[in-house]
């Protein structure tokens, strides 16, 4: 990253602390259905660059978080859309696999201190993370963070949104794929509590098939920190999973209600980890569109609802 990209960055963590931001431009919020409009935090249709920064993308959510297109800035922007209205959609990939560097293009945003604008998600009951998702791969990419060339990560990194005290690839809430037990798998991957137990919902159906090369699929995850309950969609649907766990990982057990820790996350991460760009990890070549964070847990209904608003 260039010297005037990350001071760049300063000042968009410092805006994030602050609460300064770019105010969102929600004039036109046609791709969202109305049921899910009150609780958009933070949504991102790579059709809105920030004035006098093309690198940086504008929050159509109420937060106004931009995000960085990082290392590829607004190269990362390509002609290709997954639903009607759309334009844009961003490209995620791996650069150098044989080097330990760190130019993979990734996007998020991520302050030490936590990102006051995601606010929202401390707290908080439930978030529900949904998005358009393209892979142009069909395995994890090598690790560029190791010298065998045929060590590969074991994640494919989509979105979600870092814990109070993550480091970068810690997460409250994510949509991923990852191994399990020696199998790569459609996850939804919450966290309550800092520094606490994570939990997995892992989807039983092969994850090519539910992500197929070159396809745009519309997928959302949600997380309800009260009872523990996780869920998967795919285009509007239902996907059948599993727990990874069978005990109680977020502590819900006991008297609720259950929220997540009341600190600020500390950004948002999207096709890949580390948004602060000091590491490489779990790259994923891919596109995507229409991400949105939501904090709430989206009924199954609803997330039909969104899904056939724009796919119709």
């Amino acid at each position: 990253m260039s010297r005037a990209r990350r001071a760049a960055v300063s000042l968009l963590a410092i805006g994030a602390l602050t609460g300064a931001s770019t105010p969102p431009a929600q004039a036109d919020r046609s791709d969202v259905h109305p049921v899910l409009r009150a609780h958009l935090v933070a949504a991102y249709d790579f059709d809105h660059p920030v004035p006098g920064d093309s690198a940086l993308e504008r929050d159509q959510g109420r937060s106004g978080t931009e995000i960085e297109l990082i290392n590829g800035g607004a190269a990362m922007r390509v002609p290709d859309r997954a639903y009607r209205g759309s334009r844009n959609a961003v490209q995620t990939r791996q650069v150098a696999p044989t080097v330990a560097g760190n130019d993979d293009w990734k996007a998020g945003t991520w302050s030490a201190s936590g990102v006051r604008t995601l606010r929202a998600f401390s707290a908080t009951k439930g978030t529900t993370v949904m998005g358009w998702f393209k892979l142009n791969m069909d395995s994890p990419l090598p690790n560029s963070t190791t010298a065998d060339p045929d060590d590969r990560y074991n994640a494919i990194g989509l979105a979600g949104v870092l814990t109070g005290d993550s480091d970068g690839h810690g997460v409250r809430a994510l949509l991923e794929l990852i191994d399990v037990d020696g199998e790569l798998r459609l996850v939804a991957l919450g966290r309550r509590l800092d520094g606490g137990n994570s939990q997995t919902f892992a989807a039983t159906r092969d994850w090519r098939e539910l992500l197929p090369v070159g396809e745009w699929v519309h997928l959302a995850a949600t997380f309800d920190f009260d009872t523990g309950a996780l869920a998967l969609y795919r285009n509007g649907e239902p996907v059948d999973g599993f727990y990874t766990r069978a005990d109680d990982p977020w502590l819900v057990s006991g008297p609720g209600p259950h929220v997540t820790t009341a600190s600020d996350p500390r950004g948002i991460k999207i096709g890949g980890s580390f948004p602060q760009d000091t590491l490489e990890r779990n790259p994923c070549d891919c596109r995507m569109d229409g991400l949105m964070l939501l904090d709430s847990v989206v009924s199954a209904n609803d997330v039909r609802r969104q899904y056939r608003h724009l796919a119709r």
